[in-house]
């Protein structure tokens, strides 16, 4: 129970990682607040916390809205009176295409979620965290943050934007007590990873099978991580046991080595 009674804030919290971060601070003894935009899944996550985690916050989020941002962050802390984690998990996958042929409208849209709604949720954050003297950030960028990634340029580049983020916040923030660290996962099996299997296909002209051999074979592990072993680097950077770690990019990817 190493968050018990401490409150922590998860997006994207309805499904894949942030699902799976979100039951794993339940599960710890923490006051977890469900932040997304579907209400449905996110009371289905509340219900999967199950009856010995605290009760939930299901708070419907639009992180492409400041204020909407605002209304989670300060229900939040009014309804526990502290916040001491914030887990940016919030993301989509943005279009499948050459660089030449994506809208704007779609680089902004990824942009948008992926990294502008992170920085509005730690700009927000970490006024309650440093007049509390404490608190841990922890931003899910990827492993294409550090990589280029062909057909998926605004997605590789916003998660390269979220790795600066974490190590300009954590320079800034460290002063005050908070930490703040990155973590990068790989490939990661779920829904999303098929739907991106899937764009992929179809741009490239190949199988599904075709594709997810490739996403697969330069992983020493000869497998994809799954949400609960990204859940677990999260919950150990955002613990106790990690107070003298901050401005970091942990990967979690089964030894991926880039191409």
């Amino acid at each position: 129970m190493r968050f018990e009674d401490r409150v922590v804030v998860v997006t994207g919290a309805g499904y894949g990682i942030g699902r799976a971060i979100a039951v794993a601070f339940g599960r710890e003894g923490a006051h977890v607040a469900l932040a997304g935009r579907s209400t449905a899944k996110l009371e289905q996550v509340a219900a999967d916390l199950g009856p010995s985690a605290p009760l939930p916050l299901v708070l419907p989020t639009d992180l492409r809205d400041d204020g909407a941002i605002a209304h989670l962050i300060d229900t939040t802390h009014g309804s526990f009176g502290r916040l001491d984690v914030l887990v940016n998990n919030s993301g989509i996958a943005g279009p499948t295409a050459l660089a030449r042929d994506i809208a704007t409208a779609d680089w902004d849209e990824t942009l948008r979620v992926n990294l502008t709604g992170a920085f509005l949720c730690a700009r927000h954050a970490s006024a309650h965290m440093i007049a509390a003297g404490r608190g841990a950030i922890v931003n899910i960028a990827s492993v294409a943050g550090r990589m280029g990634y062909a057909l998926r340029t605004p997605y590789a580049a916003s998660k390269w934007g979220m790795i600066g983020l974490s190590h300009s916040l954590a320079a800034e923030l460290g002063p005050h007590g908070i930490r703040v660290n990155a973590v990068l996962p790989g490939t990661t099996e779920g829904e999303r990873i098929d739907r991106v299997i899937a764009a992929r296909a179809t741009a490239e002209g190949r199988t599904s099978d075709e594709v997810r051999e490739w996403f697969t074979k330069d992983i020493p592990l000869r497998r994809m991580v799954t949400g609960d072993e990204v859940a677990r680097a999260v919950l150990f950077l955002a613990s106790d046991e990690a107070s003298g770690i901050t401005g970091q990019a942990f990967s979690v990817c089964g030894g991926y080595q880039m191409r």
